[in-house]
């Protein structure tokens, strides 16, 4: 039984604000006795209440309750909510009072029409204020329900968008693959030992959303290795990632796709090829990734051949699906004569 402290307090304080209203209203019938002097009796009667109410919920199982957007122990469904209400507002009325007149003593009779208006008055105050915590919980429910949707169609657009972005990078593979199996066949062995490797520790790993930055870096890493196999020296890579922003969570298969574009339309179409640097920074409240190359540079006017253009639209597809606006892919050219510099800016968890 796991009881949210912060969440009775809550609760508590707003009870004490109804029992203000309601010594109001008692002051008014009876005019003998003071404001607080009612309020005491009100405050008396309605902290037993909401005592035997509050934590008598925790007994109830919980596939029994509503559950709020915290996913903490609601209100009991059904029966058992009007059954725990009746048996809160009899215990309150049969002991507040006394309560109340143990610690006052103010020696005032209580005519049989007294106790009777007075429990029509804890009746109908508990009614309303049991109805009133109901109705917050059957909302906090609700609530639940919507994020745990949201959370469920959010998992399943990144998933769908993973699972598009790994055949993308095999198919891409296996043509370069077929190409160097006619030009350079020990190499092209070579290079499926790499790939073997590879596929092993991706196809292998779990589905997560999401895995450290570092575990990116690791397979950003083997991918590099692996295109070196068939580029040879024309391809240079350096990768900077800083310690303490090794467990920042990122989804998988983020960074690779813009790696690809950088070899396939920036480094292959030169004879002497170029260099990638991949490096990841905190700025502020912000995890800034820079994937930057010296290869051709983007053009005005990109060729419309298979694969262009895809795994940047994937990947800000997966940024929009985790963060929404507050992240970012800008592509640039670095200067006119070439080089490109992607940026992706997204926040840095709580």
């Amino acid at each position: 039984m796991k009881i949210r402290w912060t969440d009775v307090a809550r609760h508590y304080l707003q009870v004490v604000a109804f029992c203000s209203v309601i010594a109001v209203l008692t002051t008014l019938i009876w005019p003998a006795k003071t404001y607080f002097v009612q309020l005491a009796y009100s405050v008396s009667v309605g902290t037993i209440t909401w005592f035997v109410i509050e934590f008598g919920r925790f007994f109830v199982d919980e596939e029994n309750c509503h559950h709020d957007s915290d996913g903490g122990h609601g209100w009991p469904k059904g029966w058992r909510g009007l059954l725990l209400t009746a048996v809160g507002i009899a215990i309150g009325f049969l002991l507040g009072d006394r309560l109340a007149d143990l610690f006052l003593a103010d020696g005032m009779v209580h005519t049989p029409r007294d106790n009777r208006l007075s429990l029509v008055i804890t009746v109908a105050a508990g009614a309303v204020a049991s109805f009133y915590f109901h109705t917050r919980g059957r909302a906090a429910a609700l609530a639940a329900q919507i994020s745990a949707a949201e959370r469920d169609a959010t998992e399943a657009k990144l998933k769908l968008l993973e699972t598009q972005l790994e055949p993308h990078m095999l198919f891409n593979t296996l043509a370069n693959l077929r190409v160097l199996i006619t030009l350079d066949p020990p190499r092209a062995v070579e290079m499926l030992d790499h790939l073997n490797r590879y596929l092993r520790v991706t196809l292998t790993g779990s589905r997560a959303l999401a895995h450290p930055l570092s575990a990116e870096f690791e397979r950003l890493g083997d991918y590099l290795q692996l295109m070196a196999v068939r580029m040879g020296p024309r391809l240079r890579y350096a990768l900077d990632l800083p310690d303490d922003l090794r467990d920042v969570p990122v989804p998988p298969l983020l960074l690779q796709p813009l790696v690809e574009n950088s070899i396939r339309h920036g480094l292959e179409p030169q004879v002497e090829g170029g260099e990638i640097t991949v490096r990841a920074r905190r700025e502020g409240a912000q995890l800034h990734i820079e994937v930057t190359d010296t290869g051709v540079g983007l053009s005005d006017h990109p060729p419309a051949h298979e694969g262009t253009g895809f795994g940047v639209a994937q990947i800000r597809e997966r940024l929009a699906a985790v963060h929404g606006d507050r992240a970012s892919l800008r592509l640039q050219r670095l200067t006119p004569a070439g080089g490109t510099r992607a940026d992706l800016l997204f926040p840095m968890p709580a």
